[in-house]
């Protein structure tokens, strides 16, 4: 039977435990008796043991790169998934009123001004809803003007006229609202 000393001296250095007890890598602390700083082999040791954590730790960030990866898409899959999905019926009424685009033209038309109302309530659901700007004062981060008039009566900068709607607000906006602007005469 050996000398439990001596199975100690040729076993692999264990991570020691500070005061505090956080882990340190073998061969940190020196030898409270003699005062001397660690040999070589214990050095070498140290380097071994913290290239390991290293490349462990390396491993883990790449393994969690790869997986926020995964669920990023898997999350965005499932927001066009079901952003298309309120869509549906939208189409499917486009494809009823096509159906009977034989039959008399007022009908037609009552039926695509529902669609539509359909298509404007869906996009405020998905939290873009259409804006009307008349009246109200250009604002370039807002709107897009595309002409500008002199009116009578309408005080300089003025939203005139929607030429086409924007949709949604502030950060949320789809798109910005493309409009006739009055001038000062």
């Amino acid at each position: 039977m050996s000398d439990p000393s001596e199975r100690e001296e040729t076993a692999q250095p264990q991570a020691a435990r500070s005061p505090a007890g956080q882990e340190e890598a073998p061969g940190t602390a020196q030898d409270a008796s003699s005062g001397t700083a660690p040999d070589t082999a214990e050095l070498q040791a140290q380097v071994a043991y913290l290239e390991d954590r290293w490349k462990r730790a390396l491993a883990d960030l790449d393994n969690l790169r790869k997986r926020v990866s995964r669920d990023a898409d898997r999350v965005r899959q499932e927001e066009r998934a079901r952003a298309a999905g309120v869509w549906l019926p939208v189409l499917d009424n486009l494809e009823r009123a096509l159906e009977h685009a034989e039959t008399e033209p007022a009908p037609i038309v009552e039926g695509l001004r529902v669609i539509r109302d359909q298509a404007l309530e869906v996009l405020a659901r998905l939290g873009y809803p259409r804006r009307d700007d008349t009246g109200k004062a250009f604002d370039p981060a807002r709107h897009e003007a595309v002409a500008v008039l002199a009116q009578e009566g309408a005080p300089d900068g003025t939203i005139l006229r929607v030429i086409r709607p924007a949709y949604g607000d502030g950060e949320q906006q789809l798109r910005p609202a493309q409009v006739v602007v009055s001038k000062a005469e």
